[in-house]
């Protein structure tokens, strides 16, 4: 994957990170060579996932280390260039092509670029009651939480859609966006998204797979509202896959490959002009 020029990006596009809570990278990438997820497939790079190691094997490890630069890691030997980082003597990972900030996280340096910096979330972690929920939304200047955008909700990324369309119409035409959505569906439970599982039996990679395929069928609103005022630099990816059953493992915070790896994407979606097809961030 080519590195794009953050320095020219920023500033200049609206800028969109969707993290697909618990995502799987197999069966992310077997449902898109299947032709199972049509509207992510037609923005992902050669209509495939890239395969990463994330950063953290659980929500809110993974999402600290995303919003201090550190995204999900190409699965090869590195160092592997970043597209945002904070100021640090001796980085590896910091390149041309990075945007570098003096904030710990480049959310904040987005506000200081002039950004409307929003977050609409969807675990538990997002979840502001408890002080613990109010730590990574307490990054955004505006953040959005609620009972519907969480893991029982049948329909959660449909509302998390809907508020993201009004964050989008309610924004000045000429003021900058970086909107965070994450996405409650994959993470258990998920058994509803899949017709004829019950309760009783529970989650399973069939209804993991089911919950991605949901996904699908709405992010197109997403991407849409985000490309409405001008180029959107996207990126859309897992912050930790989960377990079912393999070597005996259930669920995340373990160290087993299918926790480790996940699906990337980044993508630049043409505005109404339509600059962003000769800006590929592939």
């Amino acid at each position: 994957m080519n590195q794009p020029d953050m320095n020219a990006i920023v500033g200049s596009h609206d800028l969109l990170l969707v993290t697909l809570d618990t995502l799987r990278y197999d069966v992310a990438a077997e449902l898109a060579a299947a032709g199972r997820l049509p509207n992510l497939a037609r923005h992902l790079p050669g209509g495939r996932w890239e395969r990463r190691h994330a950063p953290g094997s659980f929500t809110y490890a993974s999402h600290q280390a995303i919003f201090a630069g550190f995204l999900p890691t190409p699965a090869s030997q590195g160092p592997h260039p970043r597209l945002f980082a904070a100021r640090f003597a001796g980085s590896e990972s910091t390149a041309g092509g990075t945007y570098v900030h003096d904030t710990p996280d480049f959310v904040s340096a987005l506000a200081h670029e002039g950004y409307r910096t929003v977050c609409v979330g969807g675990v538990g972690f997002f979840d502001k009651r408890p002080p613990l929920g109010s730590v990574l939304p307490g990054l955004f200047q505006e953040s959005h939480w609620e009972p519907s955008f969480g893991v029982t909700s049948p329909t959660s990324f449909e509302a998390q859609v809907t508020r993201a369309e009004e964050v989008v119409a309610a924004l000045p035409p000429d003021r900058r966006l970086f909107l965070f959505v994450n996405v409650s569906a994959l993470h258990q439970p998920n058994w509803f998204h899949l017709p004829g599982a019950t309760r009783e039996a529970g989650d399973s990679r069939a209804t993991h797979a089911a919950a991605l395929e949901y996904v699908d069928r709405h992010i197109g609103r997403l991407f849409a509202a985000m490309s409405s005022r001008r180029d959107c630099f996207t990126i859309v990816c897992s912050d930790h896959g989960t377990a079912y059953g393999e070597d005996g493992f259930t669920g995340h915070r373990l160290g087993h490959e299918v926790v480790w790896t996940v699906p990337y994407a980044q993508f630049v979606l043409p505005g109404p002009a339509g600059d962003g097809a000769r800006e590929a961030a592939a």
